[in-house]
């Protein structure tokens, strides 16, 4: 099925992680990769290893008929120049998942193996560490893959091999990945996000039910977009999951209990007390998790240990440290209303640092939703003055901090603008700790993409953590 490319030329679109894992495999099949990239650094990077580059300037000039596959990095847009002549030329475009997916089916190193297919807004990273955590518990050889981080191709290039793939999917990846059918794929939760990449709502949602066309499929019913999607679903058997009673083909809670009532008559799974990251968001992602696995036949008493036995990722609702009665919480990963939403509702009292770049994202509704929650707000980067209008609006009562509200493009690019938002955050930690009193949560939640400021979310909640293991006991209460 990828004879059609031995001796061929196939362009690889984009010099990331996802570019570099592309190589081996290509030449494996005897395939000839072409780099092209947008960055004459990537390029040089690619051409010091003996791989042919192209400039853009180089294809618009090409004979693209030497061409027998385009292989698109997945933050490539469909509209990109590229991909767009590619088309037009009638060379076919895969993303490196969709390449990933046939170098499988074709055996080319071991024998086929099962998908866990794992997307959604937010939670996606949880959700495939706990997959993975239940599989290794139950003894099935697995790998957490694809955008948690490792290239499913890596993953699928391992020896001795993994029976089972926990593979997380962006809606870019699926996107470019129309063939891939997992053994089951869950959609855990569908908001706004990446809507200038897909053209709206309707089309990122459509990208996501990419995951529901394999044996099984999940929704997530709490979320009502994904819930919609159960009636779409193309998977040979559709469940869903929720954070309540389930019915008859559903997972969800009772008594404090998950319990299974989709793969068996009934069977509980484990203690919600016992799941990492605590409060609803990890209750659900643990419930998606648990579909997943019960679907390829894991018994249930590995799903619980499976699940008691994992434990949250940095950045991930992470708590940093207790001082004076509060505790400092690290979810510099909810870049977006919907995860932030998530994570102010696990705590009763929460003073909440936020901001950063919205993508367009509202957060009226966001903030009318948590405004009984939150104790004050410290507000940071471009997108400051649009929460803080919305508190206004929504939260009148909580004190608003907000700080440097200027313009903070270009300020993660280099050491010197890292250090310069190092700095604000520390402004920020420390003017959260003085508006704190004993039994708050400051929580990191920012409900906005990171790089108005900082290198990455890594970086951002790094930054928090450091500033808030520099505070004193007499920080806490202290009204700046």
């Amino acid at each position: 099925m990828l004879e059609f490319l031995r001796g061929r030329e196939v362009l690889v679109a984009g010099w990331g992680v996802s570019g570099r894992s592309l190589i081996e495999p290509l030449q494996d099949i005897g395939a000839k990769p072409v780099v092209t990239d947008g960055g004459a650094k990537a390029l040089a990077e690619a051409a010091e290893l003996g791989l042919e580059v192209a400039t853009s300037a180089d294809l618009e000039h090409t004979d693209w008929s030497r061409f027998a596959l385009v292989i698109t990095s997945p933050g490539w847009r469909p509209d990109s120049p590229v991909l767009v002549s590619a088309v037009s030329e009638g060379i076919p475009v895969w993303g490196d998942v969709e390449f990933a997916w046939w170098v499988d089916q074709a055996r080319i190193y071991g024998e086929v193996r099962k998908w866990l297919v794992v997307t959604g807004t937010n939670g996606k990273t949880t959700t495939t560490s706990m997959v993975h955590s239940i599989l290794r518990a139950a003894g099935i050889a697995s790998v957490a893959c694809g955008n948690i981080g490792l290239p499913i191709l890596d993953a699928l290039r391992r020896n001795p091999g993994p029976q089972v793939l926990a593979v997380e999917l962006s809606s870019f990846q699926l996107h470019w990945a129309p063939s891939v059918r997992p053994e089951a794929g869950v959609v855990l939760n569908v908001a706004e996000d990446h809507l200038d990449w897909h053209g709206g709502l309707d089309a990122y949602a459509a990208a996501k039910a990419r995951a529901l066309v394999g044996r099984v499929g999940v929704v997530g019913l709490d979320d009502p977009v994904a819930a919609s999607l159960a009636r779409k679903s193309k998977a040979k058997r559709t469940v869903g999951f929720r954070i309540g009673v389930p019915a008859d083909g559903e997972l969800g809670v009772v008594d404090g209990k998950l319990l299974d009532r989709a793969f068996t008559k009934a069977a509980i799974l484990a203690e919600t007390k016992e799941i990492s990251p605590p409060g609803p968001a990890g209750v659900a992602d643990a419930l998606a998790a648990a579909a997943l696995t019960r679907a390829i036949d894991v018994a249930p008493q590995f799903v619980r240990e499976g699940l008691v036995e994992h434990k949250v990722g940095p950045h991930r609702a992470a708590f940093v440290r207790e001082l004076g009665g509060v505790e400092f919480v690290d979810d510099s990963k909810a870049t977006n209303p919907h995860a932030a939403r998530s994570s102010i509702l696990a705590h009763p009292h929460v003073v909440w640092v936020a901001g950063g770049q919205l993508k367009g994202a509202g957060v009226e509704d966001l903030i009318e939703e948590v405004a009984d929650r939150l104790v004050a707000a410290v507000l940071i980067g471009t997108d400051a003055e649009v929460i803080a209008s919305a508190l206004a609006r929504h939260a009148p009562e909580v004190p608003v901090v907000e700080l440097a509200s200027g313009d903070y493009a270009g300020m993660g690019d280099d050491d010197s603008g890292r250090a310069g938002a190092d700095e604000v955050m520390a402004q920020a930690v420390r003017a959260a700790a003085g508006l704190a009193r004993h039994g708050d949560t400051v929580l990191l939640a920012p409900a906005a993409a990171s790089l108005d400021m900082f290198a990455d979310y890594t970086h951002r909640g790094r930054s928090f953590a450091a500033a808030v293991h520099t505070l004193e006991d007499g920080d806490i209460g202290r009204r700046l």
